[in-house]
């Protein structure tokens, strides 16, 4: 297969750059995770009969490849960053498509496993090669207008379940197969279509554990615990409180894929303009207020349209979530960033294998108390948040460092 370096893929026609490259594989994986998770919640309880207890283990099931994530490095000794990345898009299309075949709890923890292998090792690879093959002073609105790329993909996906899910009778296994080998024969075609871009700096092939970027795993780590309760809880409070039906997550989906075109670009533009410091800050407040608004929902008996109010909110925070890579870039040696991405991916699902399970015994009792922890996180996030220089750069990792220290190890 050809390699050409990536200062001379300019010369390349524009749907075969490494940026046209992003924006593709951006717009693949939502059409099968996002379809999966549309669909979860009702298939599980509907067809698998699932409880809360069933739901918080399969997501620390489903959360355990990107615990493993660290095993990418390995990968990476012989095979490259961009095929690995479209091989696991594959593999993450052909998982979903099956999904509805295997209805028993070991059945969807199976298949959910395989299609997690995919997504996880994906996202690890697509984050590092987005840091390499964009340049620092154009991350945060490129960032941005990715994350616009995925959602509106999504979006085309998303009305046809509404539009058609009541009115021409779907079944489960007819919309999973079908997003899943969407998201497959976008990936195939991107392996036979595309050169192998060489990125500048090479990236190392061991495992990289940096004592100056601690508070950039920091912050991994308080993300994964936080983000990992909405995921689990919050759409699944939709179905077992409210009672939502599938057209009717899928519509609240939709919602959030029109404000996520609207905002994500706006927020890697506002990333830009007042720095990544100032952005997490933000998210964090709005995601403490959210989340305990959330629990106000079972203390208070508040109603259906404040939680799927809130639901839209939290997702137009989580597009804030592009600043902690641009943090990144700005502090790492260029040639950290593929096995940094990879243990930071690990990182990040640490509290993911455990949390959902645990989670889950709470909420057979207490599901504002879930929620009332999550607010704790963000708070925690937000501390966190603060310690992150205005300008930062190798050296200046932290408030604590003067902006002329030398990166020390």
């Amino acid at each position: 297969m050809m390699t050409i370096r990536l200062q001379d893929a300019q010369a390349l026609p524009f749907w075969r750059r490494p940026i046209t490259l992003l924006f593709l594989m951006a717009a693949a994986m939502p059409i099968a995770f996002a379809t999966w998770s549309a669909l979860l919640n009702n298939f599980v309880i509907e067809v698998g009969g699932f409880n809360g207890s069933h739901n918080g283990w399969l997501h620390t099931v489903r959360e355990i490849p990107g615990f493993l994530a660290i095993g990418v490095i390995a990968i990476l000794m012989f095979m490259r960053e961009q095929v690995l990345g479209l091989v696991s898009l594959v593999l993450l299309g052909a998982a979903t498509a099956v999904t509805a075949w295997f209805p028993s709890l070991g059945g969807i923890l199976t298949v959910t496993m395989l299609s997690s292998i995919g997504f996880h090792y994906y996202e690890t690879v697509n984050q590092s090669l987005q840091l390499q093959w964009i340049e620092k002073d154009r991350a945060p609105q490129i960032l941005g207008w990715l994350v616009a790329a995925g959602s509106a993909a999504t979006f085309v996906v998303y009305v046809l379940i509404v539009l058609t899910w009541q009115a021409l009778g779907l079944s489960f296994n007819l919309v999973f197969m079908a997003s899943g080998l969407l998201c497959a024969a976008i990936a195939i075609f991107c392996i036979i279509a595309y050169p192998q871009f060489e990125a500048p700096h090479p990236q190392r092939k061991e495992f990289v554990l940096r004592r100056r970027y601690w508070l950039y795993y920091a912050l991994q780590f308080m993300s994964g615990a936080r983000r990992q309760i909405f995921i689990v809880f919050a759409g699944f409070m939709m179905v077992e409180q409210f009672g939502f039906e599938v057209h009717q997550v899928t519509a609240l989906f939709l919602i959030n894929l029109v404000a996520n075109m609207i905002f994500a670009p706006l927020m890697g533009k506002a990333v830009a303009i007042f720095g990544e410091r100032n952005a997490l800050a933000f998210e964090y407040v709005g995601l403490t207020l959210v989340f305990l608004a959330y629990g106000g929902i079972y203390f208070f008996g508040w109603g259906v349209v404040l939680a799927a109010t809130l639901y839209v909110v939290d997702h137009i925070f989580f597009a804030l979530a592009l600043a902690l890579k641009t943090y990144f870039q700005k502090i790492a040696d260029p040639g950290d960033i593929a096995p940094t991405a990879a243990v930071a991916f690990t990182i990040n699902h640490i509290a993911a294998v455990f949390l959902p399970a645990a989670l889950g015994y709470l909420w057979l009792t207490s599901p504002g108390g879930v929620f009332a922890l999550a607010a704790g996180m963000a708070l925690i996030s937000l501390i966190l948040a603060l310690m992150i220089p205005r300008n930062p750069e190798p050296g200046h990792e932290t408030v604590f460092q003067p902006a002329a220290a030398v990166p020390a190890e």
